[in-house]
């Protein structure tokens, strides 16, 4: 809050810089206080009734935020959505290396999208991309969650899965 509409609330709750709670103070006296200690005065919490503030060095206080957001950032896992394209009339061979491949990136931890592509007359014959979506997950190896079942998706039929998380 801006120090001009600060001082159209006549008091604000006081809390000082080592965190102790000077109770209920009118603001001029509150700005003067964080003026004597070479500090800002910092609104809390807005909607209270009074407001709370608290007397802080403010650049230190954004610095300890973005800090914190940066650590959070540093530990969370980023999850990535790989996709393997596929035909309908795909030979035995080419499902393996496709199934290994998928294999692969569930073992890293990513999310894959199976899509098999129809084409022209191929459209009419949708039921045979069930049976190779079924045949990819007959040859994965490890356990594995279906997060989208198979669909049609205009001329694509595909579907999601990712690992299955480790007990």
């Amino acid at each position: 809050m801006r120090i001009n509409e600060m001082i159209r609330v006549r008091e604000v709750r006081l809390i000082d810089d080592e965190g102790n709670q000077l109770g209920i103070v009118p603001t001029n006296q509150a700005l003067n206080m964080a003026k004597d200690k070479d500090l800002d005065l910092v609104e809390v919490s807005p909607n209270a009734n009074p407001p709370v503030c608290k007397i802080l060095d403010y650049g230190k206080y954004r610095f300890e935020q973005e800090k914190k957001l940066r650590d959070a950032k540093k530990n969370q896992k980023v999850l990535k959505l790989k996709e393997i394209r596929m035909q309908p009339k795909i030979g035995s061979g080419d499902l393996d290396t496709k199934a290994k491949h998928i294999q692969e990136f569930l073992d890293e931890g990513d999310k894959v999208k199976v899509t098999i592509r129809f084409r022209g007359r191929e459209l009419a014959h949708t039921d045979l991309g069930f049976e190779v979506l079924n045949e990819v997950l007959k040859r994965l190896t490890s356990a594995y969650n279906i997060d989208k079942p198979a669909a049609m998706d205009g001329r694509n039929m595909s579907m999601t899965i990712s690992a299955k998380a480790a007990k």
